[in-house]
């Protein structure tokens, strides 16, 4: 995985400089960032994206396979609930296509990293 530096000039967390960890920040900036018009779906997906990210945040720095595992479960749930959500915002006329765009691209990123996670976490 890459390595990205966190924009505050603060000693950071290894975990913090991992792409996953980099990537899933701005999924949940760019959805909170979003304007989804819907106040029901963009409450749902800005509060599944927090989930997405916070979950890493748990899974990530974890010496226990279990429990990265489970992080990673809930993180990858939550991302196809982004997904859902910013989808059916767009259908109905209450997202545009290029916050959509950028965040469908985003949770493909995250979507492949957190497979490789888990795989590595067996």
């Amino acid at each position: 995985m890459a390595q990205h530096p966190i924009a505050v000039e603060v000693e950071a967390l290894a975990f913090q400089s991992l792409d996953v960890y980099v990537a899933a920040r701005e999924l949940a900036a760019l959805v909170h960032a979003a304007s989804i018009a819907d106040p029901e779906l963009r409450d749902q997906a800005t509060r599944a994206a927090k989930s997405v990210f916070l979950n890493l945040c748990e899974g990530l720095p974890s010496d226990s396979g279990p429990m990265r595992r489970k992080h990673f479960a809930l993180a990858n749930g939550s991302l196809h609930e982004v997904v859902g959500a910013l989808d059916l915002a767009h259908a109905i006329g209450a997202l545009a296509p290029e916050p959509l765009r950028r965040a469908q691209a985003l949770a493909v990123r995250v979507k492949r990293m957190l497979r490789a996670l888990t795989a590595r976490a067996a």
